[in-house]
């Protein structure tokens, strides 16, 4: 039996809508894990209690092809540990039946507990552990369990893992039909002279889910030792000795990033968080975008192992070199123009073959650039995070609305349309073996390729010259034609535009990483951005006159950067 009828309260508020059961690791439920491991051991056929969110753990049963029969019994109310066990009372034989939880995750073998039950005449054996937080069953010296709780007396105290093996006569002392735990029955028995047995079991693996936090850490230790394998073949043998676990420095995202290592082997892992809804999450992107780019040939990490459920990522390690360091270290301008050369080369082709096959259903934000993406998440996000909560600025979006519905246009009037990056700055793009690497593509939708051009132009990181900007636009419209037809001059028109919609959105970001998340670092770019919108908005003064009024006659740029 696997006890599976809990609310997942401690859990909340992931169990909303997925039963803790079918919370799963490396893409496979836990309740699944544990069925097929019944199943390994020998057990003949499985019953499963169920309450809270039934019908989902009832349909994924159903759905699965089992080599024994599976059954699922329905709680309206919920009995507990006990009652689920003398609710399914008709399930059991005369034979000893095993009792699992369904929220561990382990390697304990089923089999040897089974057998080791049989191997002694008591009606019980519980299977037992050191397990510092959890130490509460009281075990004797002759390995007979004395009592629960801090108030029992033994020669030492252990964790029960959640594994037991019964003999039918515990049904005895259960009341039916009523709440009740398999501890009071097991407490009743011991009272009544019967022994419990402990199965006392060393050098496992066992993590139970009671908590985020420890589904988390489960997850992480499964997945990191299975990818592992993948590079290592064969797979490390103690994971938890030899995977040594850095946190890395994040970017503007809720994303947390760790590099394992094992020996000389490294991989990274990125944890987007554990999911709460059902629709498409950003983990689901990162790896959907992830492999279809690295199916064209765009020089992206590849993903060894992903769980999107827990939002667990393990990827190939691109080391810690980016375009920006690598600009900064440059020993001539010859060599930075080079590089950037190198990233256009790998941005024509994204663009391109990127876009062929690309699913938009993949996206989690939207799924092509469009006009209501500019206005609400570029100029009304720059509107509210930068003017407004930046600067402290008494204005509304209705106050440039018309202009920025002339820059949406624009924007996309004349756009070469492809896979677009939609974040391609310096940050983004790692250098390893001479070689650059694209990542953060989970934004990635359709759009012009005019605005990955901008992002990765006008990047205040690197601060290129004017004359540089110039020259690598030309060179990028050299390397598109060799692939597709392109107009230059509407290729510019199109880029000028891109150029001020990225400003606004990169000043949004600044000035909210900044003031809300408190990642203060981002305002030494603000000035250059400032400086380069100004610089864009001036070549288009016809087109946006608030705008530009707004910066340099009611709020000059100078005062901005003083």
């Amino acid at each position: 039996m696997i006890l599976a009828a809990g609310f997942g309260t401690r859990l909340l508020p992931f169990t909303k809508k997925t039963p803790k059961p079918l919370f799963t690791i490396n893409r496979r439920p836990v309740l699944d894990i544990i069925i097929r491991s019944l199943d390994a051991a020998g057990c003949e056929a499985v019953i499963i209690n169920t309450h809270h969110l039934h019908r989902k753990i009832t349909s994924f049963v159903d759905g699965q092809n089992y080599a024994i029969p599976v059954h699922t019994r329905y709680e309206p109310a919920i009995l507990g540990t006990g009652g689920g066990i003398k609710n399914a009372a008709d399930f059991w034989d005369n034979r000893p039946f095993m009792v699992i939880n369904s929220d561990i995750i382990t390697n304990i073998d089923l089999r040897e507990v089974y057998d080791f039950h049989l191997d002694h005449n008591h009606p019980v054996t519980l299977v037992l552990h050191d397990y510092e937080v959890f130490n509460h069953v009281a075990v004797s010296r002759d390995g007979l369990i004395k009592g629960f709780g801090t108030q029992s007396h033994g020669d030492r105290f252990l964790a029960f893992t959640g594994i037991q093996v019964l003999d039918p006569e515990v049904l005895d002392f259960i009341p039916e039909g009523v709440f009740s735990s398999s501890i009071d029955a097991y407490r009743k028995m011991i009272s009544a002279g019967k022994k419990v047995n402990a199965f006392i079991s060393e050098g496992h693996d066992w993590e139970d889910m009671g908590t985020p936090e420890r589904y988390r850490e489960a997850a992480v230790e499964k997945m990191a030792s299975e990818s592992f394998g993948i590079i290592l073949k064969p797979e490390i043998r103690n994971p938890k000795s030899e995977i040594c676990r850095t946190k890395l420095k994040g970017d503007g995202s809720d994303r947390k990033w760790y590099r394992l290592t094992a020996g000389t082997n490294s991989l990274i892992m990125a944890d987007h968080g554990i999911r709460e809804q059902d629709e498409t999450c950003e983990a689901d992107a990162f790896v959907n975008i992830g492999r279809h780019l690295r199916d064209r040939g765009i020089p992206v990490p590849e993903i060894y192992l992903y769980d999107t459920f827990p939002g667990l990522v393990f990827m190939e390690d691109l080391g810690d070199v980016n375009l920006q360091a690598a600009v900064k270290n440059a020993d001539s301008s010859a060599d930075i123009i080079s590089h950037y050369k190198s990233v256009i080369d790998i941005l024509v082709k994204m663009s391109v073959s990127g876009g062929r096959g690309f699913d938009r259903s993949w996206t989690y934000q939207t799924p092509c650039y469009d006009r209501s993406l500019i206005l609400e998440k570029e100029c009304r996000y720059f509107v509210d995070a930068f003017l407004r909560g930046y600067l402290e600025k008494d204005v509304c979006f209705e106050d440039f609305e018309d202009e920025f519905i002339c820059l949406a246009d624009r924007a996309i009037e004349f756009q070469v349309t492809g896979f677009m990056h939609r974040d391609m700055q310096s940050r983004n793009i790692m250098m390893k073996n001479g070689r650059f690497y694209l990542i953060d593509f989970q934004g990635g939708r359709v759009g012009p390729l005019q605005y990955d051009l901008a992002s990765l132009l006008i990047d205040p990181y690197t601060d290129l010259p004017l004359p540089v900007q110039a020259r690598l636009t030309d060179y990028c419209i050299e390397k598109l034609s060799s692939l597709i037809p392109v107009n230059p001059e509407e290729f510019r028109i199109c880029y000028q535009y891109c150029c001020i919609t990225r400003n606004l959105q990169m000043l949004g970001a600044f000035g909210f990483l900044s003031r809300v998340r408190g990642k203060t670092y981002f305002e030494e770019y603000i000035p250059s951005a400032l400086k380069t919108l100004d610089r864009n908005l001036s070549k288009s003064d016809a087109d946006f006159p608030n705008l530009k009024d707004f910066f340099v006659r009611r709020f000059p740029i100078k005062n901005i950067q003083d």
